[in-house]
């Protein structure tokens, strides 16, 4: 059992580390690429690199089962992606880099609604949540002035609302029994699918001679292989070890690595206000996996 809580915690780690890196390649390849030409690239290369890691035929049990992977699809790599890129072009990428990190408190509620219902959210988890948003909010906005955009804030809401059903429906899809591998294949062709329609409508023409620009073509290589591929299956193995709850919380740490990343890579300026902001975050991660790791220790005994 402690191997697998390590194991768990690793995996949820990496993925932070990862996810909170792929700022930075976003940023390069916005420059000749569209918010959802990128999206739909990266997760076409992540489908296909899982199909060469593991080309064995998946087949699901039941209809119920498919419809647990469409929907994981549809929300995790469908909407939320959409709904968070299209927020950055209505508000400021502080504000959505905010909104989104409130998905582990809507995993914790939904969590406990549709699969636990006997397990209590205690004062431990909301208060690392209070912590580690002041501290968010201290990193995202320090040097800059909060400018609200309703339209733009809802919108990364629902993308922390997607996220959250994503997470619990992940945690559905781990006791399925089947290959993580295999299951993360499975609803990235989904979303795939969901996506296709979209991008009809909006701006998706992306220019072959700028795929092949070697720095175009690493970054894309790093969203896919890495950041959607790997992350994905290493996000989602967490999710089976520790519960959709615990690992959720390791979302506070993505804007945190995207500053230490900023720092190193862009030679971004480290200030007192973003180390201020960086403790809290890192506290109220503790603070909420300390509190959640004795709520099991106690079910266990």
């Amino acid at each position: 059992m402690k191997d697998e809580l390590i194991k768990g915690h690793a995996a949820a780690f990496f993925t932070a580390i990862l996810w909170g890196t792929t700022f930075i390649s976003t940023k390069v390849l916005l420059r000749d690429f569209a918010p959802v030409e990128i999206l739909f690239i990266r997760f076409l290369l992540g489908l296909l690199a899982l199909f060469i890691a593991y080309p064995k035929r998946f087949k699901s049990r039941s209809v119920r089962e498919e419809a647990v992977f469409a929907l994981a699809g549809l929300t995790g790599i469908c909407l939320y992606y959409l709904l968070e890129n299209i927020a950055l072009t209505f508000t400021m990428a502080s504000n959505v880099s905010v909104v989104v990190a409130v998905a582990p408190f809507f995993t914790a509620i939904l969590s406990r609604i549709m699969i636990d219902h006997s397990e209590r959210l205690g004062a431990g988890f909301f208060i690392g949540f209070i912590l580690s948003m002041a501290g968010i909010a201290i990193i995202s906005f320090s040097g800059s002035e909060l400018k609200l955009n309703p339209f733009g804030d809802i919108l990364a809401l629902l993308a922390a609302v997607t996220w959250a059903c994503y997470s619990v429906l992940t945690k559905k899809i781990s006791s399925f029994g089947y290959n993580t591998l295999l299951t993360t294949r499975r609803i990235f062709c989904y979303g795939i699918i969901f996506m296709i329609p979209v991008i009809r409508f909006m701006d998706f023409s992306p220019d072959i001679s700028s795929l092949t620009k070697p720095l175009n073509f690493a970054n894309l290589l790093f969203l896919g292989l890495g950041a959607s591929a790997a992350c994905f299956v290493t996000w989602n193995h967490a999710v089976k070890l520790l519960g959709a709850i615990r690992t959720s919380v390791y979302i506070y740490l993505v804007p945190v690595i995207t500053v230490i990343a900023s720092i190193l890579i862009l030679k971004e300026p480290f200030t007192f206000m973003t180390g201020l902001g960086t403790l809290l975050t890192l506290s109220g991660l503790i603070c909420s996996e300390i509190k959640a790791g004795g709520r099991h220790k106690n079910k266990e005994s």
